[in-house]
């Protein structure tokens, strides 16, 4: 497998296959966007990827090199091995139709992360409703004291990527999210590479 770059247009998302071992990269080419990532069992799509027991297993909302993301089971799905930002999140559930009329107040169309996660793993046979809490690469979700949560445009800076290394034979989805707070206001591309060692 090569280092070719995928590219995942503004508002759009992308399903593969990832082999255990293997290394994926996702790369903010231009900086301040957020690509969504939902990992799955390729053998079994009833194992995916999980918040909570991520969130319980690596102890942090903070997740990064060295942390690894966790599935329903509690099996590993994949190992952060480079992080150049540092800030992601996995609290915060991909947008949705409904995100733009509730808290956006949004009439008519809007492209959506979990409307791109759905279409793109529609032919693995999936349903909106197996679609889990992604894992919101660059996204920069802030809580104060009282655990009020504000979403602050991405830190990260044209380049910055995160690597993954497969734990088990994968199915992945990534989006380049369509939320206009997420990503400091405007919508750009995510890139992505796969490759069988860094």
């Amino acid at each position: 497998m090569s280092h070719q770059i995928q590219i995942i247009k503004p508002q759009t998302g992308k399903a593969f296959l990832l082999n255990k071992g293997q290394i994926l990269t996702v790369t903010d080419p231009q900086g301040q966007q957020v690509s969504d990532m939902v990992m799955l069992n390729r053998h079994d799509h009833s194992e995916k990827i999980s918040s909570g027991k991520t969130l319980d297993f690596e102890e942090s909302i903070l997740l990064t090199a060295g942390n690894f993301l966790w599935s329903n089971r509690s099996n590993k799905m994949v190992k952060i091995t480079e992080d150049t930002n540092g800030r992601n999140d996995f609290l915060l559930a991909p947008c949705s139709k409904e995100t733009f009329e509730i808290m956006y107040d949004h009439k008519g169309y809007h492209p959506s992360c979990l409307e791109n996660l759905t279409k793109n793993l529609e032919p693995f046979g999936l349903t909106q409703d197996d679609i889990p809490t992604a894992f919101n690469i660059f996204m920069n979700v802030q809580f104060d004291e009282k655990g009020k949560i504000s979403v602050l445009p991405p830190t990260s800076k044209a380049g910055d990527f995160v690597r993954f290394e497969a734990m088990m034979d994968l199915l992945v989805c990534l989006t380049a999210c369509s939320a206009e707070d997420s990503n400091g206001g405007t919508f750009k591309p995510i890139h992505y590479s796969i490759s069988d060692s860094v």
